[in-house]
């Protein structure tokens, strides 16, 4: 059995790709196990679309990754964190769980030392900040395996050696085989927001957090117009905030003001299905850093929707620049118009790029490549065939 937590409050690209993990599982192989913390919240929503029970957790404090500040709230912290650990090993043993399977931050954190009390194996998948404390420190230690998203969340200072323990697997992408009407796709927002019918689209298509620098978004649009003030061009920002960290909406709303482009951003929430959103966009512009390995970016290019995506963290291993899509200087808006300006006045380029990224994505990111990496993890850190590990029943 195969242990999966979550929190539930939200469902973003790591939930998307374990979410897909979990579906794809040979049933004769693993039985998989499913928790959230919080139900009733939109990833509950997510899996029950799937047909993927649960379990809820039991009644716990979820763990950070960011340290409480002073004396008295680290002992609370550090009480909390031995309960926690305590009922949460109690219940995987109960549960004959082999294997746990964490996803993020808050999970890594809260189930680690449980599931190592209770005898099953950890696999800590990281997404985030090579930096971070957790995979430098905690993963090192309690981990029976590490695998990453990229080269370049790979933990950059770790306490131990983690290098017989470290695996990247990319995430899994779903193929399309039919692709949206682009002309179609895009026509809809023109009678959207009753715009002239030669309006052209680029966006945004994210969480709006700080990291993803959604207000450069704002910037580039600016930049753009600063060079062709008479292009009929709009940019479109898919996406809200997260609930854990400040929302950036209010600044990149007085940003557009500022720089006289409020009138060419549209803030378009959540919308699904993503697919017909991304197709009506000319290019997705990805001015993001520290990005680890945005579904976003791949997504785009199966779509042949041409990515400009920063120079930066895992966007480095997804596109060949000037091939599959461009790559430029971080925190430079300027830096975005001579390749945004290609795709939208040189109709052969944007062919030529949109194939050559869709061929590329299509090689490289699948999802039965990426289930057999991970199964292959699951049957090495056992250390035997997964199918003696007995079939078992849950509910929701």
């Amino acid at each position: 059995m195969v242990a999966y937590p979550f929190v539930g409050d939200e469902v973003g690209g790591s939930h998307i790709s374990a979410v897909g993990l979990i579906r794809a599982l040979d049933r004769s192989r693993y039985e998989p196990l499913v928790i959230l913390h919080r139900p009733g919240k939109a990833l509950e929503a997510y899996l029950t679309e799937r047909g993927l029970p649960f379990l809820k957790s039991p009644e716990v404090a979820i763990m950070s990754p960011r340290h409480s500040h002073g004396v008295a709230g680290k002992i609370s912290r550090s009480f909390e964190y031995v309960r926690t650990t305590a009922r949460l090993s109690a219940f995987l043993s109960e549960r004959h769980v082999n294997i746990v399977h964490t996803n993020d931050g808050q999970m890594h954190a809260t189930w680690a030392l449980a599931a190592r009390l209770s005898g099953a194996k950890l696999l800590w998948h990281h997404r985030g900040d090579p930096d971070a404390f957790g995979v430098n420190v905690m993963a090192p230690l309690l981990a029976n395996h590490i695998v990453t998203v990229s080269h370049y969340v790979q933990p950059t200072r770790p306490i131990l050696p983690v290098s017989h323990k470290l695996s990247v697997l990319h995430s899994p992408f779903n193929h399309p085989t039919l692709l949206p009407d682009r002309e179609d796709c895009r026509r809809e927002f023109v009678r959207e927001f009753d715009l002239p019918e030669e309006t052209r689209f680029v966006g945004y298509v994210g969480g709006l957090i700080d990291r993803k620098r959604p207000v450069r978004f704002v910037e580039v649009i600016h930049a753009f117009l600063q060079r062709f003030p008479d292009f009929p061009l709009v940019g479109l920002v898919f996406g809200i905030p997260s609930p854990d960290l400040p929302n950036p909406e209010p600044e990149m709303r007085a940003r557009a003001l500022e720089l006289g482009v409020q009138h060419r951003i549209k803030m378009m929430g959540f919308r699904a299905p993503v697919e017909p959103c991304i197709s009506a966009l000319d290019a997705l512009l990805v001015p993001a850093i520290n990005e680890p390995f945005g579904r976003t970016l791949i997504e785009a290019m199966l779509l042949e929707t041409p990515v400009i995506a920063t120079r930066h963290g895992g966007n480095i291993e997804a596109i060949i620049d000037d091939v599959t899509g461009f790559l430029v200087e971080p925190e430079k808006p300027e830096a975005f118009v001579d390749p945004l300006a290609k795709l939208l006045m040189n109709a052969g380029e944007h062919r030529h790029i949109s194939s050559a990224a869709r061929a590329s994505a299509l090689t490289k990111y699948g999802t039965e490549a990426h289930v057999e990496g991970v199964s292959l993890l699951y049957e090495r850190i056992v250390g035997r065939d997964c199918r003696s590990f007995g079939v078992r029943t849950t509910a929701t």
